[in-house]
Parts: structure tokens; C-alpha cells; sequence
């Protein structure tokens, strides 16, 4: 009878001694810090397309892009130099993982403001980033001589991204964003208030301080008489200590996603735009 009880005993004691080690080892899992991956992009847009970069706390960037009229114009327009198209836009980093931005671009005179917040990180657990992006367009060129029946709501557009990033390695990066846009005004044919898009990207850092950058944006409400078409941008960004240029060739000559995305009117060998984007960080 002892030596059960002796037994018995000691088979707790190695019973409660596991224990206790697997609940260390648990906590020590949980208080281990979780390592972030770098950025999977150096520029809050890839060329024309958001990427799932966001500025910290604190920063203010400046960013300036310019896209000139269509090279195929030549020297009727000094290829593209007089019908340029320039948006100046301010962002902020007002909490960590969230920035806000306004802006004004020159085409169709629009206004914009954007918010951008992190959802996910990647890391050693977690295969990519998500970043929640949505932006409001307000168009000021429309007149009320030529539109009399117009209201004030029918000036705006929207667009609503989910941007999914992985960085692969210290030289590529891939992005999706499927995308919904909305525009409360449509003026030409074929062309639908709601449209379902589906965005992708990447980066691919072939030096240092360059990279060369690629967005493609594929709107399946498209009809296939519309005169739009989806917008295809190739770029190279150099990086200059403070701040990011990005040289650009697109068939879209809006900046704001609701522009370049639902209403990109070039083709590309037919009507391609040159222009840059300039992002300078304080």
C-alpha cells in the first residue's frame, strides 16, 4: 500500500513538473518580440497605384506628380509639355499605422483627400501586409450653365482599395488591390456609376538606390465599347537621401485613382504619357 502511495506521488510530481515547463515555454512564446519585415515598397505609390506603404507618427510628405500630354502629340504640343497635368498632394502620419492626406489636381480641377491605415504587418508569422485605402474625389470644372439639373454630390468619386503586399526578398515585391470604384456622375457612354477592378504590382530593386516598378489595373465592369482602357504603368524610382523620383510611362494621365483607373484614355504604343513622381519627406 506505501509504495502505491509512493508511486503515485512521484508520478504526480513528474506530471505537474511538465507542466510547469510547457507553461514556460508558452510565455516565453508569447513575450518573444515579433519581427517585422522591412517595407515591401520605398514610395507610397508603385507608379500610379497605391502601395501598402504609410508614413510614420509624425511625418509630413510632400508629394508632386506630373504627368505631360501624350508623346504621340509631338511637336504639335512639344510632345506633351503643353497639356501637362500636375497633382500637389500633402500627407500625414497623424498615429502609427494611419496617415491622411489632401490634395488638388489639375485635371478636371478635383480635390482629394485620402486615408490609408495599416491592418497587418508582415512577419515571421504573417506572409503579407494588408493596408486599408480610400479616397474621395470632389470635380470642380463642371459648370451649372452646362449642367443645371446637376447637384453638388454629383461632382464626387470614390475609390475603396484592400492593398496586399509581400516582400519577397531585399529585391522584389508584389502587390494585389482588389478595388471598388464609384462615380456619382458618368458623362460618357458605356460607362457605369459602379466598377469592380482588381490592381497589381511589383518592385524590383536591381541596384542601391533604383528600382524598376510596375502596376497594371484590370476593371471588369468595362464594356468593350467603352473609349477607356485599363491603365498600365511602367517606372524607375531613384533614391535620393530625403526624398524618392519616380520616372513614369503610362497610358493614364490622371494621378487620383478614380481617374486613372476608370478613365485611362490612352493606349499603349498609340497614346503614352511621360511624367514623374517627386515624394520628399519632412
Amino acid at each position: 500500500m506505501r509504495k502505491n502511495i509512493i508511486l503515485f506521488v512521484c508520478l504526480g510530481l513528474v506530471q505537474f513538473t511538465m507542466g510547469q515547463e510547457d507553461l514556460l515555454q508558452e510565455l516565453e512564446a508569447e513575450t518573444q518580440p515579433v519581427t517585422f519585415q522591412q517595407p515591401a515598397f520605398k514610395a507610397m505609390k508603385i507608379g500610379n497605384l497605391q502601395s501598402t506603404k504609410i508614413a510614420e507618427k509624425g511625418d509630413l510628405y510632400l508629394n508632386v506628380s506630373h504627368r505631360f500630354g501624350a508623346l504621340n502629340d509631338g511637336l504639335t504640343t512639344f510632345f506633351g509639355l503643353d497639356n501637362a497635368n500636375t497633382n500637389i498632394e500633402l500627407v500625414y502620419g497623424f498615429f502609427k499605422g494611419m496617415q491622411a492626406g489632401i490634395s488638388r489636381e489639375s485635371i478636371r480641377k478635383t480635390y482629394a483627400g485620402h486615408l490609408k491605415i495599416n491592418l497587418k504587418k508582415q512577419s515571421e508569422s504573417f506572409p503579407v501586409n494588408i493596408v486599408a485605402y480610400g479616397e474621395a474625389n470632389i470635380r470642380t470644372d463642371l459648370r451649372e450653365e452646362q449642367y443645371p439639373l446637376m447637384k453638388f454630390a454629383d461632382r464626387l468619386s470614390y475609390a475603396s482599395q484592400l492593398l496586399i503586399s509581400r516582400r519577397f526578398s531585399n529585391k522584389l515585391s508584389l502587390e494585389l488591390a482588389p478595388t471598388y470604384v464609384r462615380q456619382n456622375l458618368v458623362l460618357e457612354p458605356f460607362q457605369k456609376h459602379n466598377q469592380i477592378a482588381l490592381g497589381m504590382g511589383g518592385r524590383y530593386k536591381f541596384s542601391k538606390r533604383m528600382s524598376l516598378n510596375v502596376d497594371y489595373v484590370h476593371n471588369f465592369n468595362r464594356h468593350e465599347d467603352s473609349v477607356f482602357n485599363d491603365p498600365l504603368t511602367l517606372g524607375l524610382d531613384i533614391e535620393t537621401g530625403g526624398h524618392v523620383f519616380q520616372l513614369l510611362f503610362s497610358n493614364a494621365q490622371s494621378t487620383l485613382a478614380p481617374g486613372f483607373i476608370s478613365n485611362a484614355e490612352g493606349q499603349w504604343f498609340k497614346e503614352v504619357y511621360f511624367g514623374f513622381n517627386v515624394v520628399r519627406v519632412f
